[in-house]
């Protein structure tokens, strides 16, 4: 893996968080409105929002009822290097509207390159196992190259290429270190529909041991060891 400081590796990350790539999409849905359709807009937020859909699924199934394949230590697609790899690529697509094709496919996929580069952080800094990793990169990737290829001839005569980059650029200046609990919210979510009082635990489910002892979870004594050792929380 390349020898880079641990602070770049994180800056790398970030470009994959949710608090940024949301509203990058949103941007990016306002200008394709603006400048295109509202059907290519809503077309690209249904292809964005069932990847978004089917990470939070797998998450919900790994934390609620365990579901997950240990052989290959995955436990849910990974959000960051999903989001990532479908958001860039259609930013450069909209940002090089008007130039050569040749530097619009060059474009997507410096995109996607950025997207991969997330990926490899998550795993760099053990936020997720390289399955992990690389499914999301997969469908983000699909989502984008979906879009991209539908709408490869759509023109636009009313957007300035300029104000675009300049506005997807500040986007991503300004909302770069944003974070957003995304893990804290799937999980709420996954023990509130599994009925389950605590998560499945990536450690104790590699380990195949039961997640709690029958019966123990309301024990004073579950309830001490609950206190003293908190769970470790499985980013996105």
């Amino acid at each position: 893996m390349p020898d880079l400081p641990l602070h770049l590796w994180y800056s790398i990350t970030n470009l994959g968080g949710a608090g940024l790539t949301l509203p990058l999409a949103l941007a990016i849905a306002l200008w394709l409105v603006t400048g295109y359709s509202w059907r290519m807009a809503a077309s690209w937020l249904l292809l964005l929002g069932a990847a978004i859909g089917l990470v939070t699924l797998t998450k919900i199934a790994f934390l609620g009822w365990g579901v997950g394949v240990r052989s290959y230590d995955f436990t849910g697609l990974s959000g960051h290097a999903m989001l990532s790899t479908a958001v860039y690529p259609v930013a450069f697509f909209l940002m090089l509207q008007g130039v050569r094709p040749a530097l619009r496919i060059a474009g997507v996929l410096v995109g996607l390159a950025i997207g991969i580069a997330v990926g490899f952080s998550r795993v760099v800094l053990e936020a997720h196992s390289p399955s992990e990793a690389v499914t999301g990169c997969i469908v983000g990737a699909l989502t984008a190259l979906v879009f991209v290829h539908y709408w490869w001839e759509a023109q636009s005569g009313r957007l300035s290429a300029a104000v675009v980059t300049l506005s997807l650029a500040a986007l991503t200046f300004g909302l770069h270190d944003v974070r957003v609990p995304t893990h804290r919210w799937v999980t709420n979510i996954a023990l509130t529909v599994s009925g389950h009082n605590q998560p499945y635990i990536r450690a104790k489910w590699k380990a195949n041991r039961p997640m709690h002892k029958p019966g123990a979870l309301n024990s004073p004594v579950s309830q001490t060891r609950n206190t003293l050792t908190p769970h470790r929380q499985q980013p996105a």
